[in-house]
């Protein structure tokens, strides 16, 4: 029998009246990404535009179209601190409670708004994109084996699209440790590919020779759209820039994606945020950048917009020098690495 009194008894001793029910929040559970996976999660969406933008902007500004993409590139580091620096300092509440801190409610509706937007659009455009990608290659490649039969394009690629977000979707549901393993995978070989042009381009452009393209941009029509019946607007040299940028502002689309994955970087988070930074910036601008370059100076002026416009990658693939096979095998790989690396942007929608 216990003869110590009750009020020298422990409480820990004394019998519970009722129960309580305690939620413990903890991150223990949670599964943390290198700087290297975080960066290629980007990257997917990033590098992407490196297959269209160059003609995009060419069709707008002629020639000078390379100087503006790597003027974009330079800007898109700015825009990359104020990221980081937005992440850094850990404001709770998403984009809407950033923006409206910094500028007010009325501007953080707009930020909200038009990242749903992108983000809405980025998915499906780039999943069928992909697709078609890959029915245009498959159909490329079917006469070549005597097999008289072609994909229908459109329908093949809304089928290729839907496998692609399936995919990516349920690698999302198993977490982000899982999808961002396979960004880093597609960052990898693109890689391969990107130092394969580098190093090819060099090489083609020391046997043929070739000249930097003109910094003054043409504007077409198109590009001054409602001031084109302005004629003293050409000669604004500010406003030529200014248009130039703009319309080589997409060769930036996906710095977005960064502020989406900083909560998954592993720990120290703003030294693997700067990292993941520095990556990106050195990857963009070699590739995005210097392949515009590189594709203005080795695709002839006739063909270069006119066939390639939506695909200059591709369209340097086939004028670089060396074999017709070659060639042609490494065309095939830039055909299947644009259609993955459209299917990795999947996962940062």
């Amino acid at each position: 029998m216990d003869d110590t009194p009750p009020q020298s008894r422990s409480p820990l001793s004394r019998p519970l009246s009722k129960t309580s029910t305690a939620i413990i929040v903890t991150s223990a559970m949670l599964s943390f990404i290198s700087f290297w996976r975080a960066a290629a999660v980007v990257l997917c969406d990033l590098a992407s535009s490196a297959y269209y933008v160059g003609g995009i902007a060419e069709k707008s500004i002629g020639k000078a179209a390379p100087w503006f993409v790597l003027g974009v590139m330079l800007f898109a580091n700015l825009v990359r601190i104020v990221y980081i620096e937005s992440c850094a300092m850990f404001v709770r509440g998403g984009v809407y409670k950033t923006v409206r801190t910094a500028l007010g409610s009325n501007m953080a509706k707009v930020a909200v708004s038009a990242l749903m937007f992108d983000y809405i659009l980025t998915g499906p455009i780039s999943s069928v994109s992909a697709g078609h990608y890959l029915a245009s290659f498959i159909n490329f490649l079917l006469p070549l084996v005597h097999i008289p039969w072609r994909l229908p394009e459109n329908q093949s690629s809304m089928l290729i699209a839907i496998i692609i977000t399936l995919y990516f979707w349920r690698k999302n549901i198993m977490g982000i440790e899982e999808s961002s393993e396979k960004s880093l995978k597609i960052m990898k070989w693109t890689g391969v590919m990107v130092i394969m042009i580098i190093v090819w381009s060099l090489i083609t452009i020391f046997i043929r020779g070739a000249e930097l393209p003109p910094f003054k941009p043409q504007l077409s029509d198109h590009a001054l759209g409602w001031f084109q019946d302005i004629p003293w607007i050409r000669t604004i040299g500010l406003f030529g820039i200014i248009i130039g940028m703009g319309h080589s502002i997409l060769a930036m689309s996906g710095e977005e994606s960064l502020a989406q994955v900083y909560r998954d970087i592993e720990s120290p988070k703003l030294k693997n945020l700067i990292r993941a930074g520095i990556v990106i910036s050195v990857f963009s601008i070699l590739f995005t950048a210097l392949a515009t370059f590189f594709a203005v100076m080795i695709i002839p002026d006739d063909v270069r917009v006119s066939e390639y416009g939506k695909n200059l990658i591709v369209g340097l693939a086939g004028h670089l020098a060396g074999p017709a096979s070659l060639k042609f095998l490494f065309k095939a790989f830039v055909v299947v690495m644009g259609a993955v690396i459209l299917g990795g942007a999947v996962n940062t929608a």
